[in-house]
């Protein structure tokens, strides 16, 4: 799951280590979440960004475990910033190939993602609420397919995604699913 609509994901800001809590439209994009979402979970985990545990307590989880693995991506010198406002300093930029001066490479997001992986079962059920772009890394990191992958994913705010293991492997069996 994706945290639900902040003020700075509705202007496009990239938020990593600032920690909003969720606007009017995200509290009630959180709210929306509960009722699509199935029962029983193994595990409740979200990220601990007030954001991400927001969502998980408005969708019926306040008993998510945060996990420091699972903040967003740190934007360093582009926190707060627009793609738009990189792209005018840097017009090749992309977190999963460039990664953020004064904040996270790719290598060192992905890493930080195979650390989190590595420690949850390989059976049950797993919800966890979490953010963008550290969501389309995991999900390329579960894949084995790493950063390219990721920067070809979208994911929107308060969606649902289903990563499962299967007898041919991890798969990614839906994504950024909004309704």
């Amino acid at each position: 799951m994706r945290h639900g609509a902040t003020a700075w994901s509705a202007s496009g800001q990239h938020t990593g280590l600032t920690d909003l809590d969720l606007s009017p439209q995200g509290e009630a994009e959180a709210r929306g979440l509960g009722p699509r979402l199935p029962r029983p979970w193994d595990q409740v985990l979200c990220s601990d960004r007030l954001r991400a545990i927001r969502t998980a307590e408005l969708a019926g989880y306040p008993d998510a475990v945060p996990s420091p693995l699972l903040r967003e991506v740190d934007y360093g010198r582009y926190e707060g910033l627009t793609t738009a406002e990189i792209w005018a300093q840097d017009p090749s930029w992309e977190v999963f190939s460039s990664g953020c001066p004064g904040g996270e490479s790719p290598a060192q997001v992905m890493e930080r993602c195979r650390r989190f992986l590595i420690q949850l079962p390989k059976s049950g059920r797993v919800l966890i609420f979490s953010h963008g772009h550290i969501s389309r890394a995991l999900a390329a990191e579960f894949v084995n397919l790493g950063a390219p992958l990721a920067a070809r994913l979208a994911l929107s705010t308060a969606s649902m995604s289903h990563l499962v293991w299967s007898e041919r492997g991890p798969l990614i069996q839906s994504w950024n699913l909004t309704a």
